[in-house]
């Protein structure tokens, strides 16, 4: 029996060498298909990806939306919409996950393999994140990543311990998902997919399985100079924005995100942001230290400079 073939869907609004970064390095550990949906139809883009054999690009212009119907203000909608347009194209993937292009898979066992070993009753499959730690840049790769522990009194005690001044509102002492994403199997009569879940009719994730030798190495807040670039926007339309819960204690007191960057903005200014951020996502000794005596410190080389060398030559830097 052969082995399963993956493939991965992203819309993406980023630079060409972000957009490069992301193919080529997932070309290069062996997917077999990427649906690219360009959120802002750059043509060098188009272009390049248009040009790889195993890409299907798509412009997600005026005339793309002409035929989806309104384009939805929010990003989140739109990430649905096109996620929905890659499934229901001809079978080229046994399974397809959607991930956004600060999203890279990495895994501790052959992928096919452990996608294989899924019981047929499964029909997707979590992927769990690990969140970038700030580091030097790529000559001093492996970086690392922080984790959490899934059981949630010791995810919520080791996080107060790591994080002492601001942990206690973060789940995990992540910025961003602690969900991770999906990987589902393809050409499934009535299955639809969101963000972060899939559904077969009124059933959410039917046949769920963790992944467990897979991970998802999310450049959130890799650097300052990057996650203050995208804060504003983070905090009104995306992952801190106003509308999400609290990660725990719900209308207990518990703080959102939002609430939380709020409070800091509004009675520490930039100062507390740059303090936020020190805590959270800097390579402390002592941070490193806990997150490695709870085996949740992980080391991982991305390289994007060389996927991007050895698929789209004409654009390596």
């Amino acid at each position: 029996m052969s082995e399963p073939k993956w493939g991965i869907v992203s819309t993406i609004k980023a630079p060409l060498h972000e957009v490069l970064g992301f193919a080529a390095y997932h070309l290069q550990r062996g997917a077999h298909r990427l649906y690219i949906y360009l959120d802002d139809p750059d043509p060098a883009s188009f272009a390049a990806l248009k040009a790889h054999p195993k890409v299907r690009p798509t412009r997600c212009d005026a005339a793309y939306w002409a035929k989806k119907g309104n384009r939805p203000a929010k990003h989140q909608p739109r990430q649905t919409i096109n996620a929905a347009d890659a499934y229901a194209k001809r079978v080229e993937v046994d399974w397809l996950t959607h991930i956004d292009h600060d999203e890279f898979l990495v895994w501790d066992a052959p992928f096919p393999e452990q996608l294989a070993a899924l019981p047929e009753t499964c029909l997707c499959a979590r992927i769990r994140p690990v969140e970038a730690i700030s580091w030097d840049g790529p000559e001093t790769e492996p970086r690392p990543f922080k984790g959490f522990a899934l059981p949630m009194p010791e995810r919520r005690r080791i996080t107060e311990a790591l994080y002492p001044e601001f942990g206690a509102h973060l789940n995990g002492g992540f910025l961003s998902h602690v969900a991770g994403k999906m990987i589902y199997r393809t050409g499934i009569d009535g299955f639809t997919v969101k963000i972060h879940n899939a559904f077969l009719g009124d059933v959410q994730n039917p046949g769920q399985e963790e992944l467990s030798h897979a991970r998802l190495c999310h450049l959130h807040g890799d650097s300052w100079q990057a996650w203050r670039a995208s804060y504003d926007y983070r905090k009104s339309k995306g992952a801190y924005r106003a509308e999400l819960n609290a990660p725990f204690d719900h209308g207990k007191g518990g703080l959102s995100m939002h609430a939380l960057l709020s409070s800091i903005e509004q009675h520490r200014s930039e100062a507390g942001l740059r303090a936020f951020y020190d805590e959270v996502c800097t390579p402390r000794p002592q941070l490193l230290q806990g997150l490695g005596d709870h085996g949740l410190l992980h080391w991982h080389m991305l390289d994007l400079r060389s996927a991007i060398e050895e698929h789209f030559p004409q654009h390596a830097p």
